[in-house]
């Protein structure tokens, strides 16, 4: 079985910043590619970055320029720090990975950006 255990979204101003934190464990064998999407209220879910084995990264341009995303190989774990956020990021976000028996998707953390 393969669990993805989300963590750091929550309520922020706009212009805050947060951090979300994804941990996969139980098989994963040939953990490849890491990923965050969202999917707004009404919306289709969207990718937001996305990271290889390799640490090759690619993001969407709605948040290229302030959102970050890594990896740390032996905790098995990706991160995506947000700055800058602005109302339009309100969503929920999706951990994703691949490995060699395909795709699996964490729960979901909310992010909220209000004043």
């Amino acid at each position: 079985q393969v669990q993805l255990v989300e963590s750091g979204g929550g309520l922020v101003q706009p212009g805050g910043s947060l951090r979300l934190s994804c941990a996969a464990s139980g098989s994963i064998f040939g953990l490849n590619a890491m990923a965050w999407y969202r999917q707004a209220p009404g919306k289709q879910r969207e990718l937001v970055a996305a990271i290889s084995s390799g640490g090759n990264t690619n993001y969407a341009d709605s948040v290229k320029g302030r959102s970050t995303i890594s990896r740390e190989y032996a905790k098995n774990t990706v991160y995506l720090q947000m700055n800058g956020l602005k109302p339009e990021d309100t969503a929920v976000y999706y951990c994703k990975i691949r490995i060699v028996a395909g795709d699996y998707w964490g729960q979901g953390t909310q992010v909220t950006v209000s004043s």
